[in-house]
């Protein structure tokens, strides 16, 4: 079991060395392997790719293409044998970027004849016409393409190393989120609408919509009252099939509490579960990797916490976000998304009073910054809240 500097633990056959970098080795057929790394993640990866080669009988990357390649040539290896294992969102992200954006410029390059000019070159491009966000995710798509080019010794130095983006992405102020008010108003007309647990469900927890179509039974301790997030489950409309996944990121994993009305949606469903009406699709067992080990999970389609009502089968992310326009149109606010629902959730738990590690740790993010930057919104209510609390506590002192 390798160590880091001051002892703590690494785990197998990674280390890190005096300078810093750190160590990751590898055996198979009696030869070793090592490479460094500037970051314990990158060895960790870099380690369970040899892991999972090994294991499937997979040549190596870096043994099965030239070193004298396109642009387009690795990122067909990338997008095959290192990113397979994303979730399906971020993996159709990528492939959209690179393919409208990226390609187009360098595409056709030698890989090793890549410069920050031509980097530079494809955000520039993007400049008039995308919005600052759709440039930050091609950023971040051809540095994470350069970087594990890095790491698998196709270039030896990275070509994003100084490459910015100006266009800034989109306002924390236009995302959008629920007033008190307005939660109250859609909760009222939802009331009677067959998917009202499944949205009060996303407002008592912040759940993913993804996480929770593809939340099923055994998710649920009864006794504990928590609610632990393992899979996600979407459905693929232009393959037609349903698709399970690990998790968005490795910080999803996690184990929420229920808070009483949560407990009781789940409790309710729970003891309707016989009277559904369920299709023959629910006869499938779907399978994906675990993100965690590596290894091969299941999801049980029969036991699947949500089902639609006409149907018996789950319902599509789409479906979810046209029957909620229906609803704010009944109810006379303004449209908003399932993932608006989880901006909503994040910030009633800071308006009352959730501590911030708290609510990273319930959202299931990896930085503090994301929590605070991008889902947590402070309502104009709130602020005048804080300024009759600061006016009351100053004219005690004047």
């Amino acid at each position: 079991m390798g160590k880091n500097l001051k002892g703590k633990e690494l785990g197998t056959g990674i280390s890190q060395r005096k300078d810093g970098r750190y160590s990751a080795r590898f055996s198979s057929n009696g030869k070793r392997v090592e490479k460094y790394f500037d970051t314990p993640n990158e060895a960790k990866q870099w380690l369970g790719d040899r892991r999972y080669e090994e294991r499937h009988g997979i040549t190596s990357i870096d043994n099965s293409l030239p070193k004298n390649m396109t642009v387009d040539m690795w990122f067909n290896a990338w997008f095959e044998n290192i990113i397979f294992d994303l979730a399906p969102n971020t993996r159709r992200n990528y492939k959209e970027r690179y393919e409208r954006n990226i390609k187009p410029i360098i595409g056709n390059m030698n890989i090793a004849d890549v410069k920050p000019l031509h980097c530079k070159k494809v955000l520039k491009q993007m400049d008039s016409e995308y919005a600052g966000s759709t440039i930050r995710q091609t950023y971040i798509t051809m540095g994470t393409l350069f970087r594990t080019a890095m790491m698998n010794d196709i270039i030896s130095k990275h070509p994003m190393d100084g490459v910015r983006y100006s266009k800034p992405i989109k306002a924390v102020d236009d995302i959008h989120y629920l007033s008190v008010e307005e939660q109250e108003i859609f909760l009222d007309t939802a009331m009677t609408s067959h998917n009202y647990r499944q949205y009060a469900l996303i407002l008592e927890t912040g759940l993913r919509t993804g996480e929770l179509i593809g939340l099923t039974w055994d998710n649920i301790d009864w006794k504990n009252r928590t609610l632990t997030v393992t899979k996600t489950l979407e459905f693929r409309h232009k393959q037609k099939y349903w698709r399970a996944g690990p998790p968005k990121t490795p910080t999803s994993y996690r184990t929420i509490p229920l808070t009483t009305h949560a407990y009781s949606i789940l409790k309710e469903l729970y003891d309707e579960r016989s009277t559904r009406k369920e299709s023959e699709l629910l006869k499938q067992t779907l399978e994906y990797t675990d993100r965690r080990t590596g290894k091969i999970a299941k999801l049980i389609m029969r036991d699947l916490v949500f089902i639609n009502y006409r149907t018996g089968e789950p319902e599509k992310n789409s479906s979810y976000d046209a029957h909620l326009y229906k609803l704010c149109d009944i109810a006379g606010i303004p449209r908003f998304s399932m993932h608006a629902l989880r901006h909503t959730f994040a910030t009633r738990a800071i308006e009352y009073g959730v501590q911030p590690k708290s609510l990273q740790k319930i959202l299931g993010h990896s930085s503090i910054k994301t929590t605070m930057d991008r889902y947590v919104h402070v309502s104009t209510d709130s602020l005048n809240n804080a300024m009759k609390i600061f006016e009351k506590s100053s004219s005690k002192t004047a």
